[in-house]
């Protein structure tokens, strides 16, 4: 404890920050938390979005919100919803989906959208925060699915997109743990009458790898990835809202 309080003065010193000491204070996110500490600090990166939340206008009865990874994240333009001057994205580029859980009702609950588009599982399975397992992830998904529902949010559910190999991690195999989360969240989405989105079958070759021509580098879209999936989303928010 004592090494990290150090690392911690010294890293906000260094950059002329004003060090926020750690516990309850009325605006934690006043401060900037260095990128090297953020997850430590902000685990479910609250601050990401807050000042953005809290300057929206009233929801309309459409508003749709993207909710992910960087995957979504990076997803500017071609998101689409019901009415396209209420859509949001809501994409924190690493996350798990554990840190995801924690942020789902300050960054969607709170929204209060008709529609919520969930997309995660990437950073899982890449190990972006550590040992994880298929059960753990699944539970996070079904946790985030039963609080929108419970709030009589309706669920567009999507595919983990294909990545043969993550070039922050390259010792972890994602093809065969990717195909079998994906067969779960088609099963489970049908199980419980959520819209599923198949990101994965349009966008990856015959051995799991990102179609080199949809990305541009193997895990994100490029442009004509993005294009790809924008045509899917657009007909999964017609179904979600039938």
């Amino acid at each position: 404890m004592l090494a990290f309080a150090m690392v911690l003065f010294f890293t906000l010193s260094a950059s002329a920050q004003p060090i926020l000491e750690n516990g309850i204070h009325e605006a934690p996110c006043k401060y900037p938390i260095p990128e090297e500490i953020v997850v430590k600090q902000d685990f479910g990166r609250f601050c990401k979005y807050e000042a953005l939340n809290a300057a929206l206008p009233p929801a309309t009865a459409n508003r749709v919100v993207y909710f992910g990874d960087s995957i979504t994240e990076g997803w500017l333009k071609g998101i689409v919803g019901i009415n396209s001057a209420d859509v949001l994205n809501r994409g924190v580029g690493g996350q798990t989906t554990a840190q995801m859980l924690v942020r789902f009702r300050a960054d969607v609950l709170n929204l209060n959208p008709k529609i919520v588009h969930l997309m995660a599982g990437t950073n899982d399975i890449a190990g972006n925060t550590g040992p994880t397992s298929i059960n753990r992830i699944k539970e996070a998904i079904m946790s985030m699915v039963e609080q929108a529902r419970g709030r009589d949010i309706r669920v567009i559910l999507a595919s983990i997109p294909p990545a043969k190999s993550f070039g922050w991690n390259p010792r972890v195999n994602p093809v065969p743990h990717i195909r079998t989360m994906n067969k779960w969240i088609a099963e489970y989405a049908a199980k419980e009458g959520l819209t599923h989105v198949d990101y994965y079958s349009a966008l990856a070759d015959w051995d799991g790898a990102f179609n080199r021509s949809l990305t541009f580098d193997g895990v994100h879209p490029n442009a004509e990835g993005y294009a790809v999936m924008g045509n899917l989303a657009a007909d999964a928010v017609r179904r979600a809202n039938q």
